[in-house]
């Protein structure tokens, strides 16, 4: 008997570095596949190595898949005039890619799989109704200009999926209100990080990488440092944070910034009007290794979203033994508690601002093993295993009906 086949659908290539929640799940759906499913990666080409257009062997993270670039992209951290993922769907048009399992990580694409038969997965990573209707920067997701169009065509699409998984409760009981029909199909998931990359060192080797950091960025030895890992972009609202890093009048403090986006020159701008050089650091795009332990030896990791599902950033800061501060967006809230994170019940400078300060001067309300406890249950060896486990489930029942 064959192996059922798996498809992932989406917009990037996971040999070269590129920012988000979404490839870092993708990946470690790869890693973390049985040897009982081929697994097949629908996505995007970045060198000459790659052919556009046609199905190559390959590996990724131990794991031997098939890949298929639809069309080439230079770097994906950065938004052009023409969104990814309306390229990503238009090149997809055409192309009759069905497999025994498809997991599509954005809605726009699966138009073009409408008739393709197989068992179909839609992921929403986030609260994209309150994505839609958030005020500020209409540029942010291009849907916020036509919401009505937006929800045509969701209604359009909703119903060609097996299973609707949504990392954000409140999204998903508002897909079953809103899709009673098919409310049956709709669930929420936890999202999940790399145990095996992501963990806590010890109270001793945590101070010294510490040190050696400081050290490195000639910071004074006792630094400490606050890091935030993500896209630079309206989403994510770097700006508000970087502004909260004037408000903190906590001088030993250093804000870390991994990532890169269309956000990068305001961001340097804003920082260099604030008088902030001297205490803040952007490193770019970071290697997911190198994030690691980043997340291993700060004091603290704050999020300043406008909107969120579940930031796999979240999971990863805790699960290195780091709390979290937080807007009150998403899902962290509810992962949060008083001894492993501080809510912002305002997008201020002075909350945010207030809560770091209140992590920074009592770690001891925060120890590392709250932080920890409350990421196990998200580790992605137990939760991706689960999903295949059904899945698998699922193609082995199919199948026996055929045979008998």
């Amino acid at each position: 008997m064959h192996k059922p086949v798996l498809t992932i659908f989406y917009q990037f290539n996971p040999w070269h570095s590129t920012i988000g929640g979404i490839q870092t799940l993708v990946n470690t759906f790869i890693k973390y596949a049985p040897s009982e499913f081929e697994v097949r990666l629908v996505g995007t080409g970045s060198d000459r190595t790659q052919t556009i257009g046609k199905w190559q062997e390959a590996e990724l993270a131990g794991r031997e898949i098939r890949f298929f670039p639809l069309f080439t992209l230079e770097n994906d951290n950065f938004r052009s005039l023409v969104p990814t993922t309306v390229k990503y769907a238009a090149a997809l048009v055409g192309h009759r890619l069905e497999s025994d399992f498809m997991h599509f990580h954005r809605l726009e694409p699966s138009l073009a799989a409408l008739k393709w038969r197989g068992e179909k997965t839609l992921f929403i990573h986030n609260d994209i109704h309150t994505q839609i209707k958030a005020v500020g920067d209409k540029n942010a997701i291009l849907w916020r200009r036509f919401p009505a169009a937006y929800f045509a065509l969701e209604s359009l699409l909703v119903r060609q999926f097996s299973q609707i998984f949504s990392c954000n409760t409140d999204s998903a009981q508002l897909y079953k209100q809103r899709y009673p029909l098919i409310q049956d199909r709709v669930a929420y998931i936890k999202n999940s990080f790399d145990n095996e990359i992501f963990y806590p060192l010890s109270q001793e080797q945590r101070e010294a990488q510490r040190r050696d950091l400081a050290k490195r960025l000639n910071l004074k030895a006792e630094t400490r440092f606050i890091l935030f890992a993500g896209r630079l972009h309206p989403q994510k609202d770097p700006i508000l944070l970087v502004r909260a890093i004037a408000a903190l009048n906590e001088p030993h403090t250093h804000l870390l910034i991994a990532g890169d986006g269309e956000l990068a020159a305001a961001l340097r701008t804003e920082i260099a009007q604030l008088g902030l050089s001297n205490r803040v650091t952007m490193l770019g795009a970071v290697p997911i290794q190198e994030l690691a332990g980043l997340h291993r030896i700060s004091n603290v990791f704050v999020l300043s979203s406008a909107y969120e599902g579940l930031p796999l950033v979240v999971l990863e800061a805790l699960a290195s033994g780091t709390p979290v501060v937080t807007t009150r967006c998403g899902e962290t809230p509810k992962l949060l508690t008083a001894d492993n994170g501080v809510i912002c019940e305002q997008r201020s400078p002075e909350c945010l601002a207030d809560a770091l300060q209140q992590v920074i001067l009592h770690p001891e309300n925060y120890p590392s093993a709250s932080c920890v406890r409350a990421a196990q249950p998200y580790a992605a060896r137990t939760v991706v295993r689960d999903v295949y486990s059904d899945m698998f489930t699922r193609w082995e029942k199919r199948n026996f009906s055929v045979v008998s």
